[in-house]
């Protein structure tokens, strides 16, 4: 009795020679289909036709020996080959990155594209001071600046789309365990968060102040992981605090503080980034410091151009960082 055998996935059973190796064009193309979840967006971000993807597709399809994606009215769904060979073919592209990147190096100092996402506070302070950096040491060095909350900077990270992301943390607001595992995290500096008061306070003439001195003010609220922080906060100094507003633009913040509507926790950074006159600023007791950091994709090679942006933001953070005492 003849018994039909499964097709082999990957040049199983095959000769291990070099006419049994997967078209690296081919994988490539896959890569951004799997990236992009569609046909259409692949093509439209490589520049291509739609037809001439699917027929990339198909061809790799026909050397693996197995179907890697199958067609839904949303783009396309991956085999559990598809997923497998996904990952091999976005490492490849990785390493072709880093190679035209190291390429380029030797040919000129410096010379490429790194892609850096920050967030609004990072932008508007020491993010700037990094790039002119950069600009003086390095002029054939290309830095593309997208401004992205931490979240949104992680997925830009995650799908390829940025080399490096400037990010923040709060000690006391957990963050999910899967958008780290794949994450090189270098700390910059410390943020301290300080209590914004209208000017007429009567608490604005102290040096030093605790949350629990404000427990009965109405409080204005930042970004979801700010808001969670706050409430963290003002948990552990024993009281919920009365959020009457909510916004995401600290200039917004400070203006509903002078004006009286309520009181605020602010990064230090946000108040350099933007001074509203009718305000005082008091470090409060209790709540530490959320952390400035530089994130990388661990899977994506760190080649000569991302270093110089990583060693330009090094530099200027370290400016940054409170002297020692002595002894």
């Amino acid at each position: 009795m003849l018994v039909d055998r499964p097709k082999p996935c990957f040049g199983e059973g095959m000769d291990d020679d070099q006419s049994d190796l997967l078209d690296p064009r081919r994988l490539l193309v896959f890569a951004e289909v799997a990236r992009r979840g569609s046909l259409a967006g692949a093509a439209q971000h490589l520049g291509w036709t739609q037809p001439a993807v699917a027929q990339h597709v198909k061809r790799l399809e026909r050397d693996a020996g197995c179907a890697l994606l199958v067609r839904t009215p949303r783009g396309v769904t991956l085999t559990e080959a598809g997923r497998a060979l996904a990952e091999h073919a976005t490492a490849i592209t990785a390493r072709l990155r880093a190679a035209r990147e190291d390429l380029a190096a030797l040919a000129e100092l410096r010379t490429g594209r790194v892609r850096l996402a920050a967030f609004p506070s990072a932008c508007a302070t020491f993010v700037p001071a990094a790039l002119a950096r950069l600009q003086s040491a390095a002029p054939g060095l290309d830095v593309r600046l997208t401004e992205a909350e931490p979240p949104q900077a992680r997925r830009l990270l995650e799908d390829g789309d940025v080399d490096l992301a400037v990010t923040f943390a709060y000690p006391d607001v957990p963050e999910d365990p899967a958008g780290l595992t794949a994450v090189e995290r270098t700390v910059l500096f410390d943020d301290e968060l300080l209590l914004v008061l209208p000017e007429g306070s009567a608490l604005a003439g102290r040096d030093r102040v605790t949350l629990r001195d404000v427990a009965s003010e109405r409080w204005i609220a930042g970004c979801p992981r700010c808001r969670a922080h706050l409430l963290a906060a003002a948990g552990a100094a024993g009281f919920l605090p009365d959020i009457r507003h909510s916004t995401d633009d600290y200039v917004v913040t400070q203006t509903l503080v002078a004006a009286g509507l309520g009181v605020a926790l602010v990064p230090a950074l946000a108040l350099e980034a933007a001074d509203v006159p009718g305000v005082r600023a008091v470090p409060p007791a209790g709540p530490p410091p959320r952390t400035v950091a530089l994130d990388r994709a661990v899977h994506l090679p760190a080649g000569p151009s991302v270093l110089a942006v990583t060693d330009a933001l090094l530099a200027v953070a370290a400016a940054r960082r409170p002297v020692p005492a002595a002894g």
